[in-house]
Parts: C-alpha cells; sequence; structure tokens
C-alpha cells in the first residue's frame, strides 16, 4: 500500500484510529475527530472587525469530560 496515495482521512481510519483504540481510549466518549478547537483570531482594523481561519484538530483525546490531555 502506498501512503503518499492515501488522504488525510484515509490515515487516520485505518492507522491512527486503530492505535488510539488499541491505547485504550474509548473511541465515543474520549476522542473527537477532525473538531474546530477554536473560533479563530480576531483581526480589528480601525472600526472593522473580522475573524481569521480556524484551527482544526483531526483527534482530540479527552480524559475527564472535556479536559483536553492530546490534541492531534
Amino acid at each position: 500500500m502506498n501512503k503518499k496515495s492515501l488522504t488525510e482521512r484515509d490515515i487516520c481510519t485505518k492507522f491512527i484510529n486503530p492505535a488510539i483504540k488499541k491505547a485504550g481510549w474509548d473511541m465515543m466518549r474520549q476522542v473527537r475527530e477532525e473538531y474546530f478547537f477554536t473560533d479563530g483570531r480576531v483581526i480589528v482594523q480601525g472600526k472593522l472587525s473580522t475573524r481569521g481561519q480556524r484551527k482544526r484538530a483531526d483527534s482530540i483525546c479527552y480524559f475527564i469530560n472535556q479536559i483536553t490531555l492530546l490534541r492531534l
């Protein structure tokens, strides 16, 4: 299998998610996939304001409800 021909989502599905499961994480309760964790930087120019690009993580692992432990 040529990993260079796979998409980012394919790599997550075939390699990263099984490794997270094997490490003992509960994928339904402790892991969020394709998650935006910021709203983007606020950019102010004079009286105008806008938001920059949001940041996204492929996977975020939560040890206890809503306490982030790891961003991948």
